[in-house]
């Protein structure tokens, strides 16, 4: 559930002018360094798990479209096929296409808890798309009532 928003309208928090002390610092304001508190980072063996993940998903489908280009011009060189311009592009665009898809493939297979999951994560993709759907929802919903 997200947390509710405080209904007091920008800048009420501040105190008055001349009503702090000279030379204290504002506690309002976030100090240079210090992160906000709804600010929260990726924990390092998410990150890790989901790097893996990408990787692989849109590295093996990348090299497989450059390979098509190298393999068409291999083929194509030695006279032992005549591959049309039109077929090598189509190839290697849907290899590049697959990478493409590996990308968010690769973040919401993997496992946002601590626990590392399955291989492939399959199960984990269903959970993570509806953790992002209600996280845009809660933004579009703070966004809208605070103007």
């Amino acid at each position: 559930m997200a947390p509710q928003r405080d209904p007091k309208p920008f800048g009420s928090g501040r105190p008055a002018k001349g009503s702090q002390a000279k030379g204290s610092p504002d506690k309002t304001r976030p100090q240079p360094g210090a992160k906000a508190s709804r600010q929260r980072a990726i924990p390092d063996a998410v990150a890790n798990r989901m790097a893996r993940r990408i990787t692989i998903a849109t590295g093996i489908p990348t090299v497989m479209g450059m390979g098509v280009f190298i393999g068409s011009y291999l083929v194509v060189s030695r006279g032992l096929l005549d591959i049309p311009t039109g077929v090598t592009l189509v190839a290697s665009g849907g290899c590049f296409l697959l990478g493409l898809l590996g990308l968010s493939y690769g973040v919401l297979s993997s496992s946002w808890e601590d626990g590392c999951g399955s291989w492939l994560g399959f199960e984990q993709i269903g959970l993570n798309i509806g953790r992002l759907r209600q996280s845009l929802k809660a933004m579009r919903a703070g966004s809208g009532s605070g103007e």
